[in-house]
């Protein structure tokens, strides 16, 4: 990879009226400040754009390629100023972790989906490179999480942009700064927009032996009927693959799945449109070993994870530490994960498609 340039971002760049910063080709990046005070880096090219958090979690907020946006619809129109999850839910991409991750359990005492979603991030950057893929714009930055007697650690995201595509590349670096091990999870929370009469399309069999579907979580409320269409959807998960309308996931439904990679190490899912076009993302099992799909359909919220890549299932760290999925760093180790996401072409999505149907069949 060759690296033409960094500039490195300070609070001071983002005023109320946004205002240019970078320009190389298609390629453009701009800051400005929501009413909210939230500093945000737009980033777009010839097909569309995406707007980050540099320094709230780094997340993804927003994304629109095409003319379409991509991110899921809810209740808040911009981000808002918090260290609490559900107080700014709404981004495409959150990142989530790293001392725990999932629904807490009873037994637990961590936040919903661990410290790092809001986490505030001392440094941040952008980047224009040049990799395998092509040019791209990238938002990086470090946050450090230390907690003396307990943690340190640092995360570093990157969230890159090419020109001429509606893929995005993201990745996450956590170093244990740690003179002994140190415990860890993380999950890649992207959040899609639903399309109804949308097609599941994964490199994993639709059977009870690869995809489980949770109980009802413990931090939500459920009608009284939800337990029968939970039970029945667990009997047979194959009901999900079209996303018809009136389908009660509400407020969720949550399934585990447990995926095949192709020749190259890569998981593939994708949800094909009624038009033939499709969203997609691919991540890598060697790295992030669990796949959890996550649908949530209601008046107020429209949300799909069509798979959120993860370290563990999203039980909280009790659970998940029982079950063997909490997974440990050694000391000054590293863990590192990369996934893809966005949006594909009709073209695409049967390229893709034909390759997810000949690793299903070679494996039986």
């Amino acid at each position: 990879m060759t690296v033409h340039s960094r500039i490195h971002l300070a609070p001071s760049f983002f005023t109320e009226k946004e205002k240019p910063l970078f320009e190389s080709g298609e390629l453009r990046a701009s800051v400005f400040r929501y009413d909210s005070d939230i500093a945000a880096l737009r980033l777009s090219n010839s097909l569309g754009e995406i707007i980050c958090l540099p320094f709230q979690g780094q997340q993804v907020w927003s994304v629109v390629f095409n003319g379409r946006p991509l991110h899921m619809k809810s209740m808040f129109t911009d981000p808002r100023p918090t260290r609490e999850y559900l107080q700014n839910y709404g981004a495409f991409l959150v990142h989530c972790g790293m001392t725990a991750m999932g629904v807490p359990s009873k037994d637990d005492n961590h936040p919903l989906h661990g410290e790092l979603p809001h986490a505030t991030y001392s440094k941040a950057y952008l980047e224009l490179g040049e990799d395998e893929r092509g040019t791209y714009l990238a938002l990086g930055g470090l946050y450090q999480h230390t907690i003396a007697f307990s943690t340190n650690y640092t995360a570093e995201p990157m969230t890159k942009l090419y020109a001429g595509s509606s893929l995005l590349s993201m990745s996450m670096t956590v170093t244990n700064l740690k003179n002994t091990p140190q415990e860890y999870m993380y999950m890649a929370h992207v959040n899609f927009r639903p399309v109804d009469h949308g097609r599941f399309v994964y490199t994993a069999p639709a059977t009870t032996e690869y995809i489980q579907v949770r109980p009802m979580a413990p931090h939500l409320k459920f009608p009284a009927n939800y337990k029968d269409f939970i039970e029945d959807l667990g009997a047979h998960p194959e009901k999900h693959h079209v996303l018809i309308p009136g389908t009660p996931y509400d407020p969720e439904a949550v399934l585990y799945i447990k995926y095949l990679a192709d020749e190259q190490g890569w998981a593939h899912s994708m949800l094909v449109h009624p038009d033939g076009s499709g969203d997609y993302i691919r991540h890598r099992p060697d790295q992030l070993d669990h796949g959890v799909r996550w649908i949530s359909r209601t008046a107020d919220q429209d949300c799909l994870g069509i798979v959120l890549p993860s370290t563990a299932r999203a039980d909280g760290y009790t659970i998940e530490k029982s079950r063997g999925n909490v997974k440990t760093m050694p000391a000054h180790g590293r863990f590192h994960c990369e996934y893809v996401a966005g949006a594909v072409s009709q073209a695409e999505v049967e390229q893709i498609e034909t390759k997810v149907s000949g690793l299903l069949k070679a494996h039986g």
